[in-house]
């Protein structure tokens, strides 16, 4: 059984920065690509931040380009979101998920997700 479980969120000051990590564990780490969502108390979940497995492109949504940073690391089974220049509008609870195959951006695509991890930026 696939699971992945993300570690790394807290209450930081705005213009601050975290670290988000996600672990997979229970198969081959290299078959599934991993993104990261998150949503906000009344909002729909959103695609953030997502990495390409076949060639390592990276993809944001526009809100954090320039301020987030995606990465892997395979010999770990390691996602990572490295966010820097944290605004307000920032705070959400932050997801990891996973599928087989080919990165997309729909959350509905997903049937592989982690627990998620709170990101609260004060003012």
């Amino acid at each position: 059984q696939v699971q992945l479980v993300e570690s790394g969120g807290g209450l930081v000051q705005a213009g601050g920065s975290l670290r988000l990590s996600c672990a997979l564990s229970g198969s081959t780490f290299t078959n599934y690509a991993t993104v990261w969502f998150r949503q906000a108390p009344g909002k729909e979940r959103e695609f953030v931040a997502g990495i390409s497995l076949s060639d390592g492109s990276t993809y944001y949504h526009d809100s954090v380009k320039g301020r987030f940073a995606i990465s892997r690391d395979n010999a770990k089974s390691m996602t990572y979101l490295q966010m820097t220049s944290l605004k307000p509008e920032d705070t959400a609870k932050y997801y990891c998920a996973a599928r087989s195959g080919t990165m997309v951006v729909v959350p509905r695509a997903y049937d592989i997700w982690g627990q998620g991890t709170q990101v609260t930026v004060s003012s």
